[in-house]
């Protein structure tokens, strides 16, 4: 006698008398079928399918625990420790790097009905990320500066729009130009520019060590790159607004 397996679970990659692949396995065959990076910085919420998250959570608490158990840490009789693995796999998948497996937050954009063509900048924009070589905080600023095209968007989106890009393990440098395509996508501007002031804990923590040290990077596209003028308008308004702050 044979059997069949349901046709209503195709993506389980079942092959007779086997065990379904790991979850993570059976979303890296779906992206590598398709053609999709899925770099550290890249967001794939569009190819995952509905549960998998939450099957992708319960796969990384299990991996974290074997983490946990090769430090030498005595996870079943530690209190402390306990539940760490569930938290950590929560944390990476709906928190620190939600930018990779959550969907975009809606923002809508609305006409520039008034034609408004003057420069003005968002910010300071608490960003928070992680770096790419090991996986500890990266914490900043972020100012965006805009000049208005045929469309814009809520002051408040620009806020959401940088969480979602720096949610997810990076550099930088990409980080920037990431955020910089997802602002040009959802408003058009006529120019934009994005300045990042932010310290990584991979040299505050660790390594070399410098609690003082930061890094400090810019974007900029559009009319601010070929009018000298408005950038350095732009540069001034993050001066000011730095300025009130510690006022």
């Amino acid at each position: 006698m044979t059997s069949t397996l349901p046709s209503s679970i195709p993506s389980l990659s079942i092959t007779p008398d086997s065990a379904p692949l790991p979850i993570s396995l059976r979303i890296r065959e779906r992206l590598d079928a398709a053609g999709v990076a899925y770099l550290a910085n890249d967001n794939i919420a569009d190819h995952l399918r509905d549960g998998e998250l939450e099957q992708l959570e319960i796969e990384v608490a299990g991996k974290v625990r074997e983490l946990l158990r090769s430090l030498v840490i005595d996870i079943d009789k530690d209190h402390n420790t306990e539940e760490t693995a569930e938290r950590v796999a929560r944390m990476y998948l709906h928190e620190v790097f939600k930018g990779r497996y959550h969907e975009q937050p809606k923002i809508a954009s609305f006409p520039n009905v008034k034609k408004l063509d003057e420069i003005y900048t968002v910010g300071p924009i608490t960003v928070r990320s992680a770096c790419s070589h090991h996986l500890v905080p990266i914490l900043g600023n972020c100012w965006i500066g805009i000049k208005p095209g045929d469309r814009v968007i809520g002051l408040s989106k620009f806020s959401r729009v940088a969480d979602w890009v720096f949610s997810r393990p990076h550099i930088q440098e990409e980080a920037v130009m990431i955020l910089a395509d997802e602002i040009e996508r959802l408003c058009e501007p006529q120019g934009l520019a994005i300045l990042v002031k932010a310290q990584h804990y991979c040299m505050k923590w660790r390594g070399v060590k410098e609690p003082q040290t930061s890094m400090v990077n810019s974007v900029v596209r559009g009319d601010f790159r070929i009018d000298p003028s408005l950038k350095a308008e732009f540069f001034e308004l993050v001066k000011q607004q730095e300025c009130m702050l510690s006022t």
